[in-house]
């Protein structure tokens, strides 16, 4: 299967002109995390707040399902964004669930798509002083941090 999700990969960055080492690392679970390296293109890759990063993911796995006929998890990465991206997201969540704690109100957290709002609400799952939830509907959805 890595063999097959990388020629994918590199069959959808020859279409779009760009040149990238590729590691496909198989994490278990059906599930694959897609490296990529690049010196001159990363910020291509990345895009404005991840957008070509999610695109490249969302098409990886529909190229990757009309030939297998199976659905697979793939998670690409381009140099250590996707760590980068989690730290700061726990940062916030951090700085906004001390927030609700300090003013007793809960806090609104906005612009934060799906994945990210599910990193925030594992994140604080294990704080015991506070609760989270999304409320709202896409695409206006946002997370809500409350205090216990």
């Amino acid at each position: 299967m890595n063999d097959q999700i990388k020629v994918l990969t590199e069959k959808l960055l020859t279409l779009a002109g760009v040149t990238a080492e590729i590691e496909v690392v198989d994490l278990g679970e059906s599930t694959y995390e897609v490296n990529l390296s690049t010196e001159d293109e990363t910020g291509l890759l990345i895009g404005f707040r991840g957008e070509n990063i999610n695109a490249i993911q969302t098409v990886l796995g529909i190229m990757l399902k009309g030939q297998t006929g199976e659905w697979y998890r793939l998670v690409v990465n381009v140099g250590d964004y996707r760590e980068k991206q989690e730290e700061k997201l726990k940062e916030l969540a951090n700085q906004s669930a001390d927030r609700a704690i300090e003013t007793k109100e809960p806090q609104p957290v906005y612009n934060l798509n799906a994945s990210q709002r599910r990193v925030v609400h594992l994140y604080l799952s294990e704080r015991q002083d506070v609760v989270t939830e999304s409320s709202g509907v896409e695409p206006e959805r946002y997370l809500v941090i409350k205090p216990k």
